[in-house]
């Protein structure tokens, strides 16, 4: 425990956001390290009264129970792709900037959904504020999405929102994503002798070329606009330099709208590259923004700030998953996500 109260002393509820932030961002927390910052987390949060805080392996639940007739959940994951070299911790202001990494994706978010969980002790609905783990890895690991296996009534509501950085517009649902091997075959043979074989990197030509000629659709999901894209972002083949390869593999990766299932994706993507093999081999569905319900139109309206599509992925979708429309919206430019001068704007005032 002594270790546990030792994280804890370094974040306070009741700082400003940005100090917050800060604190928050110096305790590194790469994927897969996440065991600080959780344990500073639910113990800063343990002794609200008005909170009802669980533990689920590197994630922290903490929710309201005022018998409210709506549920609105914020959730943000506490964990960040790899430092840069050199390292870009800990955090320090730049101007009108916090530099560091987490600051923008998403610790802000984080600081934010931390300081209305002390403040906000009887909200006008219930809420349940999610932190959690491994976000920024394989879907297999994410927390949020281990949370709906372990115990899906914690994260159960009637709305959710995701607090990655939006650069302060609201993002609605989110594109799917999937990934596929499209094999182009071929024969082996001397290079010196091309006659005797067939080029599978040539063949595989075909393949590019049906994508470059693919124009890409933008579909309206409830008012939003989504546009899709199908791209190569791999290419592989040939076993020497001197041998004619008989096997080249293009990797694609197709985004969609939320009106597709994964399935309804992978069976477009397979009849455009008909003739090929095409292997699946990584797929997550989109999310409906779920705009038209109350608890949506509301936030909307509290704001009043633009709303558009997001074209990423995001785990709105395990939300929809569940059955839990969601939204994207917090601090930070999504361009500085990820970037060696990861940064987040400070407010004038604070």
């Amino acid at each position: 425990m002594s270790s546990i109260k030792s994280a804890a002393s370094r974040i306070d509820l009741g700082t400003d956001v940005v100090t917050l932030t800060a604190a928050l961002c110096d305790i590194e927390s790469v994927s897969g390290n996440e065991e600080s910052i959780a344990d500073a987390v639910e113990v800063a949060l343990r002794p609200l009264g008005h909170l009802e805080v669980t533990r689920d392996g590197q994630a922290v639940i903490a929710r309201t129970n005022l018998g409210c007739s709506e549920r609105v959940v914020l959730a943000g994951h506490l964990d960040t792709v790899p430092l840069a070299d050199p390292p870009n911790l800990p955090t320090r202001l730049q101007g009108q900037n916090l530099v560091g990494r987490g600051t923008c994706d998403m610790k802000g978010g984080v600081a934010v959904a931390l300081r209305l969980a002390a403040k906000l002790s009887e909200p006008n609905r219930d809420v349940t504020y999610v932190f959690y783990d491994c976000e920024e890895i394989e879907k297999k690991r994410n927390g949020l999405a281990r949370v709906g296996r372990n115990n899906p009534k914690l994260l159960a509501g009637d709305f959710a929102v995701l607090l990655e950085p939006t650069n302060g517009v609201i993002e609605g649902g989110c594109n799917g994503t999937l990934r596929v091997e499209v094999t182009a075959t071929g024969k082996t043979a001397h290079s010196a002798r091309p006659w005797n074989g067939r080029n599978a990197i040539h063949e595989a030509m075909t393949i590019l070329g049906r994508l470059v000629a693919y124009e890409p659709e933008t579909i309206t999901v409830d008012g939003l606009d989504y546009r899709e894209a199908l791209n190569a972002v791999g290419i592989r083949g040939g076993i020497a330099g001197n041998v004619i390869p008989d096997q080249c593999v293009v990797t694609v990766n197709y985004r969609f709208a939320p009106d597709k299932s994964g399935a309804k994706a992978l069976a477009h993507v397979r009849e455009l590259f008909e003739g090929y093999d095409v292997r699946l081999t990584d797929t997550a569905d989109g999310a409906h923004p779920g705009l038209r319900l109350p608890a949506a139109q509301a936030f909307v309206a509290a704001l009043a700030v633009p709303v558009h599509a997001k074209q990423g992925w995001t785990d709105v979708a395990l939300f929809s998953e569940l059955s839990i429309p969601a939204v994207n919206f917090g601090p930070g430019d999504p361009n500085w996500a990820h970037h060696d001068q990861e940064h987040c704007p400070v407010p004038t005032d604070s």
